[in-house]
């Protein structure tokens, strides 16, 4: 349901900062595929997670989404059928507005508006429903402002509000890294959680190594722009960090690690 086919990306071309972000990228993934997308810094991750959201526009090759050619479609195009959290807390949500206020732009994202802004008792019921399942307490808070929230609350309203209206493709771009440890494990099972009861297909970028292996059905390495390891089903089961960590060294005599991915 998703496909690329020889994607090549290059930022600044010709230049003395040239620096090759894809290269031959060949990914194809199936309807509910849980994907953990692990590699160093600049390895290329953020880079394929943004030209699969439109963000970047590849400069040769192809993407398809249900087998629609969306390689130069625009991002906000996109936005109708792909869901995204990002790194930052403070990003994906509108600080001065309410919560309630927040689910409901979520909730119209891609369909026709009209001046009947208002929320009405049902939708107002159904995200109460939604948020007594993050078990965070925010349903007796639909009317606070979300700059009020905690990082880790407003990260897990987030994550609500890209698949309130289910995504095609969710897109999670380390949305756990500026969490702490507690608060991150918390995010990443109402993340898995959420996944696994509307079967969504989802790519996620992390550092965390353990966290690559722990969740989802497969597992991709990259290195400077390139996949270098696919791994998936009952063989990802089996893998362990030190397996990963050979991997790396394997590439570049372990340039490839760095300390933040030792560190987590």
């Amino acid at each position: 349901m998703l496909k690329l086919t020889n994607v090549y990306k290059t930022f600044n071309p010709g230049t003395i900062t040239e620096r090759k972000a894809l290269i031959d990228i060949n990914i194809e993934l199936n309807e509910g595929d849980f994907v953990t997308v692990i590699g160093g810094n600049g390895a290329g991750k953020s880079t394929l997670l943004n030209l699969i959201a439109g963000v970047h526009e590849a400069d040769s090759g192809t993407v398809l989404l249900d087998s629609t050619d969306i390689t130069y479609q625009k991002e906000y195009r996109r936005s109708r059928y792909l869901g995204r959290v990002f790194q930052d807390p403070m990003m994906g949500t509108a600080a001065n507005m309410g919560i309630e206020e927040n689910l409901a732009m979520a909730f119209r994202r891609g369909k026709r508006r009209s001046l009947h802004w208002g929320i009405t008792h049902e939708e107002r019921l159904s995200y109460t429903e939604k948020l007594k399942m993050l078990d965070l307490g925010l349903e007796t808070r639909m009317k606070a402002k979300v700059g009020l929230l905690s990082g880790g609350q407003r990260q897990a309203l987030t994550l609500l509000m890209a698949t309130l209206q289910k995504p095609r493709v969710l897109l999670l771009d380390e949305h756990t890294a500026a969490l702490d440890p507690k608060t991150a494990k918390k995010v990443l099972e109402l993340t898995e959680e959420i996944i696994t009861r509307e079967n969504l297909t989802t790519f996620m970028v992390t550092h965390n190594m353990k966290n690559a292996i722990l969740y989802g059905n497969r597992l991709i390495m990259m290195y400077e722009g390139r996949i270098i390891f696919d791994i998936s089903g009952e063989e990802k089961k089996t893998l362990e960090v030190a397996d990963l960590l050979k991997k790396f060294e394997t590439v570049n005599d372990s340039d490839a690690v760095n300390d933040r991915m030792i560190l987590t």
